[in-house]
């Protein structure tokens, strides 16, 4: 029998949470500059509602050098949980100024936990669990993306 989700992956689709077929993500560069030099990311960006929704949920791997960014049009205050997420992940969340806010690492699957993002925020990033340690990501630095005010 064949793995519909394994096979949409192979094809660089999707499946929404409705069992839809989604088409392949458009991915942009982000940035962080840490206190080591800049780490780049290749994101897909989850900007309505239906993609913040679905985020990185029933994935099975994300490479290191991946991740996703939500953005949202005004300041706030936001908690992520792990529901129906299969790998760890550092979710990063990222103030109006365009600097790291706080950094939940290694975020557990399946966790329904609220993680907090401790003040208001304008964007999340979400790389592979770990990824934020081993890069020296640090609140306080500074994220490079078209959404965030340059410095």
């Amino acid at each position: 029998m064949i793995d519909r989700r394994a096979l949409l992956a192979a094809l660089g689709l999707g499946l929404g949470a409705g069992g839809e077929v989604l088409a392949a993500p458009k991915l942009e560069t982000v940035e962080v500059v840490t206190g080591r030099g800049r780490a780049r990311f290749q994101v897909e960006i989850a900007a309505t509602l239906a993609q913040q929704k679905q985020g990185l949920m029933f994935r099975k791997s994300l490479a290191p050098d991946r991740g996703m960014l939500f953005t949202y049009k005004r300041p706030q205050p936001a908690a992520y949980w792990m529901k129906n997420t299969l790998i760890p992940l550092d979710i990063i969340y990222i103030a109006p100024d365009g600097r790291v806010l706080s950094i939940v690492r290694n975020a557990r699957p399946h966790d329904e936990t609220p993680l907090p993002s401790g003040g208001l925020i304008l964007g999340v990033l979400e790389i592979a669990g770990g990824r934020a340690a081993q890069l020296g990501i640090l609140p306080g630095d500074r994220v490079l993306h078209r959404i965030f005010p340059k410095a």
